[in-house]
């Protein structure tokens, strides 16, 4: 049975999965108030160092650059509308390929163009993210987010970490200013 956490909340995913490997994590939402544009919401994956930031360009995963460069961390793909049941947006990582120098995977959306198209996350609803093990596809932890995000259109979902050899995940649903070239940023890329 899935783990359901709270803002701020963390689970150990090595305790409730133990030999975990390889997991997906599932990224939903719908758009709840629209004036007739599309949301187009995209998932982000930051493999962060123990100073809070990327290694290079190749630690920024998203719909133009799908997987890091040894592979560890790989998108699925873009879903331009997010029609129909289930994920909308999916980030596969194999735990076990992370770079030893990588100590966290910061797992992100943004609305694409959602500054020029008047959208935020205050008119998103229905956002989660789950982490799925991929060995028997069952749920460990899930992040309902019900917290507004009025103004924002960039959202900081979860985070996986390593602490003392297992790999932990916290729900963070924080809310970033400026969309895509801040929060990138605030990483250490630039875009």
């Amino acid at each position: 049975m899935a783990i359901s956490l709270t803002k701020g909340g963390n689970v150990n995913l090595s305790k409730e999965a133990p030999g975990l490997t390889n997991i997906t994590v599932g990224l939903g939402w719908d758009p709840r108030a629209t004036d007739g544009q599309e949301f187009d919401l995209d998932a982000i994956g930051f493999l962060i160092n123990e100073a809070g930031k990327v290694r290079n360009d190749q630690d920024f995963i998203f719909f133009n650059n799908l997987k890091s460069d040894n592979g560890a961390v790989e998108h699925t793909g873009d879903n331009r509308t997010g029609e129909g049941d289930g994920d909308d947006e999916k980030i596969k990582i194999n735990l076990g390929s992370i770079p030893a120098d990588v100590s966290k995977v910061a797992i992100c959306a943004i609305i694409y163009e959602g500054t020029a198209r008047n959208q935020n996350f205050g008119q998103v609803g229905d956002a989660y993210i789950r982490v799925v093990n991929d060995n028997g596809e069952s749920e460990i932890a899930r992040y309902d987010l019900s917290e507004d995000g009025s103004t924002e259109t960039a959202m900081i979902f979860g985070e996986l970490y390593r602490h003392s050899g297992d790999w932990k995940f916290r729900a963070v649903g924080q809310g970033f200013s400026g969309g895509l070239g801040p929060l990138a940023a605030s990483y250490g890329v630039n875009v």
